[in-house]
């Protein structure tokens, strides 16, 4: 596997390690959709959020979140709209990022709530 992937499946890992301490049930991860894929389904409270997990080894080219572009963010929303129709569920749905990048020796994490709006 190549490094860049090894790093993204590290980064998704560390993602649902970090959304579970705080205290998020994890529904599903790497869940497909046509072309969407969501990194990770979590539910905290009657929230259900759609998670991009963004991974960088450097801080070189930008910050993580600055790769989620329009065309993923559309394919996001059409992904977590059949989940939440296929799955039959009456809850709020909201879009985050985990952005995680090396910092020295650290992985140093980001949870951008509500991330579209950021943008």
């Amino acid at each position: 596997m190549a490094e860049h992937n090894e790093l993204g499946k590290l980064g998704e890992e560390l993602g649902v390690e970090f959304l579970q301490k705080e205290g998020y049930e994890i529904l599903e991860t790497n869940w497909v959709f046509q072309k969407g894929e969501i990194d990770i389904i979590a539910q905290k409270d009657d929230i259900i959020a759609a998670v991009e997990v963004k991974t960088r080894s450097s801080l070189e080219f930008g910050l993580p979140q600055e790769f989620v572009k329009s065309k993923k963010i559309q394919l996001l929303i059409k992904a977590m709209n059949e989940y939440v129709i296929s799955n039959d569920f009456d809850v709020s749905v909201r879009f985050d990022v985990i952005s995680i990048y090396k910092n020295a020796q650290n992985l140093e994490i980001d949870h951008l709530i509500d991330a579209f709006y950021h943008f």
